[in-house]
Formats: structure tokens, C-alpha cells, sequence
């Protein structure tokens, strides 16, 4: 009699924390972050109970890894939106880099979702995540400083600047990952157009 094939395990041998992160990325898109463990995600990876625990101690620095994947992906949806934008043009600069954040935020809700709760993850115990967070910071006041060189913008003090242009991007991605914008109303296939409206609006509020 031909032997049963064994079941394929879910993930590549010495590829389980990646296994360990997608399985999570896929239990919070199904359940919610509150309701998702590291033994969940050992289990949707197809892992024994405790083998999470050699890469992951705790809930929290699970989250954090999934997180530091998030960073990275925004990192490089930033870098994309910029590299069509020449350099002599800030204020168009600034406008690439809030609508590579909104396309990112749109692709990646979980991540987003995720990210943005300092209370899942340990951001300031995460080297990865505060080196990335504070790249994308320095870039967005480097892209400030050099529109009020070019005497593009009326903008004095550049560091709350940079904070209002974050917290714009941030609110609209917000917005659009809770699915609050059809109360505003905005039709759920009209919110890429109005958030893009929205960003336009915020970077020519700040023109002389």
C-alpha cells in the first residue's frame, strides 16, 4: 500500500519568522490585533505552540517585527513616489512623499492598523522602527527647509510644519482604513480622488 503523503509544513525551514509574520499579518485581518496571539500564529503557521517563543518572547514583540515590516514597506512606497519628483520642485516633493503614505496606508490597512498602536508594539525599544520613523521625518524637514529656501512656502517654524503635514496624512489614511469617510459623505470610491483633493488643498495652503 502507497504511504499517505506527509503533510506539507507551512513554512520553509529557517524561514519561520517570516512564516511567524505573515501568519499574524492574516489572523489580524481576519479577527482584529486584540484578538490574535503568538500561540494563534504558531498554529495558522502550522508550528508547535512554543516554537514562536525562539524568535518572539511575547505578544508584544511579535507585533513590533510585523510593524518594522510596515516601516519598511512605507520606506520604500516613499522612496518610489519621490524618485518621480525632481529635486528643484520641494513643495511637489512633499506632495509624492504624503501621497506614497496614502497609497501605502490604502494597500497595507493591517499594517497600518498595526503600526500606529504604540500600545501593541515596543516603537521605542525597536531600533528599526525609530531609525525609519526618524529617516522619513528628516526627509519631510529637508523637503520643508529647501521650499522656504526657494521661497516657495510662508512657513516659519519648519519642525511644526513638518508635524501638521503628518498629522494631514495621517488623518486621511485613518479615515480611509476606519471607513469613516462615507459619513463625511464620501462615497467609498470617491475617497482615493478626495484624499488626493485633500493633500492638494494642505500643500497649497502653505504657498506664499
Amino acid at each position: 500500500m502507497a504511504r499517505a503523503p506527509r503533510k506539507r509544513r507551512a513554512y520553509h525551514h529557517g524561514d519561520l519568522r517570516r512564516a511567524l509574520i505573515d501568519a499574524t499579518l492574516a489572523l489580524v485581518e481576519e479577527r482584529g490585533p486584540e484578538n490574535t496571539t503568538v500561540r494563534d500564529a504558531a498554529k495558522r503557521a502550522g508550528v508547535s505552540p512554543g516554537a514562536p517563543f525562539r524568535h518572539f518572547p511575547s505578544r508584544k514583540a511579535l507585533f513590533t517585527a510585523v510593524a518594522e515590516e510596515a516601516m519598511r514597506r512605507l520606506r520604500e512606497e516613499v522612496a518610489a513616489a519621490l524618485a518621480a519628483e525632481p529635486a528643484a520642485q520641494p513643495l511637489a516633493r512633499l506632495r509624492a512623499m504624503g501621497s506614497g503614505y496614502l497609497r501605502w496606508a490604502a494597500g497595507n490597512p493591517t499594517h497600518f492598523r498595526i503600526i500606529s498602536s504604540r500600545e501593541l508594539i515596543d516603537f521605542d525599544g525597536s531600533a528599526a522602527l525609530r531609525g525609519d520613523n526618524d529617516a522619513l521625518r528628516a526627509l519631510m524637514v529637508e523637503i520643508l527647509e529647501a521650499a522656504r529656501k526657494a521661497g516657495e512656502i510662508k512657513a516659519r517654524d519648519i519642525e511644526l510644519t513638518a508635524l501638521l503635514a503628518r498629522a494631514t496624512s495621517y488623518g486621511l489614511a485613518r479615515m480611509l482604513v476606519d471607513g469613516q469617510f462615507p459619513s463625511w459623505g464620501v462615497p467609498e470610491r470617491a475617497a482615493q480622488r478626495t484624499m488626493a483633493a485633500a493633500l492638494d488643498l494642505f500643500v497649497d495652503s502653505l504657498r506664499k
